[in-house]
């Protein structure tokens, strides 16, 4: 029995799945990631993207911090892939109980997943710092001004998502350590489970099927029941409604 066919196998005895993805989830859609060789962190910019996404780089240099925001992280135009649509079917078939997620992109929703922990936000959720009103990413996007404004007040907008320096939302943690600790099968996929607190997680399951399905190995790799070593829409991909 091949890797894949025993991931199968037990996707088929589950009821309780868990997955748990990183940014390699949504490089199959064109939205590139941050530490693969040509990712984010090894182009060239006048400053390194840990500095610009960070909460103080935000703060002092607004108009910078949304030159590289607009460019490299609102990929509004990408669509869900092959893993975003088998794990909303798989929700929809009852199987799959949660998504918990270190991508701000929007795209398991997109593909009609329901339950999404979105540890790091979204870039589809966006407040005035001033009076609190709500706005979407095509707001930032097309915004008339370098540092998009307010409409309302004229304050000065932030996205809902998680810079360095700021922790993660206590809720959205909260809901993720309960859907782990209940879930009788958790697949790791696209996560070189280098950041933390996010990649601690994994530390309150307690099932015995413990999937990890990434190109590269990672630290917790012999931590895991099956380690799979392929694309992730290709394992996917072979899973049948």
């Amino acid at each position: 029995m091949t890797d894949t066919e025993k991931f199968l196998q037990m996707v088929r005895e589950s009821e309780r799945i868990v997955f748990f993805g990183g940014a390699g989830v949504s490089t199959e859609s064109g939205i590139p990631d941050f530490r693969s060789v040509d990712g984010l962190y090894h182009q060239k910019y006048a400053y390194p993207p840990e500095m610009i996404l960070s909460h103080s780089f935000y703060l002092q240099h607004t108009e910078e911090f949304y030159q590289f925001y607009r460019e490299k992280m609102l990929c509004l135009d990408a669509k869900p892939n092959m893993t975003h649509r088998k794990l909303a079917e798989l929700e929809q078939a009852g199987k799959l109980a949660a998504v918990v997620t270190q991508n701000i992109d929007g795209l398991h929703q997109a593909a009609g997943s329901r339950r999404v922990l979105e540890l790091h936000g979204s870039v589809h959720r966006n407040y005035c710092r001033k009076c609190g009103k709500r706005f979407d990413a095509e707001y930032i996007l097309y915004s008339k001004t370098p540092i998009p404004l307010c409409d309302a007040c004229g304050g000065t907008i932030k996205p809902d998502v998680v810079l360095y320096e700021e922790g993660l939302d206590q809720e959205t943690l909260k809901e993720a350590i309960f859907f782990l600790g209940h879930a009788d099968m958790l697949i790791i996929g696209g996560t070189s489970l280098a950041v933390y607190p996010a990649a601690g997680l994994i530390d309150y399951y307690r099932g015995k099927k413990l999937v990890l399905i990434n190109k590269d190995a990672t630290p917790m790799d012999h931590r895991a029941d099956l380690v799979i070593r392929e694309a992730l829409g290709e394992v996917f991909g072979q899973l049948v409604g």
